[in-house]
């Protein structure tokens, strides 16, 4: 990954930051990673906003925007919508509910695969973390200040579908629940079908 490519990325799975710190996380020269922002300002991959701060000049914050984001692919985005509609057209919204329902099965099958019901919560959380960035979601497990387990997926290669049909991820939370087991509560706190830049789900012991 070039260098273009990382700053892309740290805005992608950490939100809007300014040059100072992507050339701190980097190792680069603030001048250098300045110039690769402005050159990706050029091609309309980022922009920034300027946040007041208590004390001295406003912040620069860079963020990526709408074509920033598309630079990590929806999975056949133009495709799957496609068959939606279709389906939709042909069979009905009954039809839709059965594939979305075998969809959310399988989905729960292969995650109780990969977490072992027996492990302590922070393994499992991290189990799941695993699967869910196999499957393109650019998921991490983060620690709250309050020592709550947050599972963050930065990048939601459904994006597309899931617009086109919420009900793709209507049942994640549940599913989520379901897997981890009951021994835990699992709250969503950001939703990107909702405006969030990301979605997280907040983790603690029930």
């Amino acid at each position: 990954m070039n260098t273009a490519d990382q700053i892309l990325f740290l805005l992608k799975t950490r939100g809007p930051n300014t040059a100072q710190r992507l050339a701190e996380i980097l190792d680069l020269t603030s001048m250098g990673t300045r110039r690769h922002l402005e050159a990706a300002q050029e091609k309309g991959l980022v922009s920034y906003e300027d946040v007041a701060e208590k004390v001295g000049r406003p912040s620069r914050r860079w963020l990526l925007t709408a074509a920033g984001h598309a630079r990590f692919p929806d999975r056949h985005a133009d495709l799957t919508v496609q068959l939606i509609d279709q389906v939709k057209a042909l069979f009905g919204e009954p039809a839709m509910e059965q594939l979305i329902v075998a969809r959310e099965a399988a989905s729960e099958a292969a995650y109780r695969a990969a977490v072992d019901v027996e492990a302590a919560l922070p393994e499992r959380v991290a189990a799941l973390a695993h699967v869910r960035d196999a499957e393109g979601y650019m998921a991490e497990v983060a620690t709250a200040p309050d020592g709550a387990l947050l599972l963050v997926e930065n990048h939601c290669p459904i994006c597309a579908a899931a617009r086109a049909c919420q009900q793709f991820c209507r049942s994640e939370l549940e599913v989520f629940q379901r897997v981890l087991g009951p021994d835990c509560s699992v709250q969503r706190t950001e939703h990107q079908l909702a405006g969030a830049r990301r979605c997280a789900y907040r983790i603690v012991p029930a």
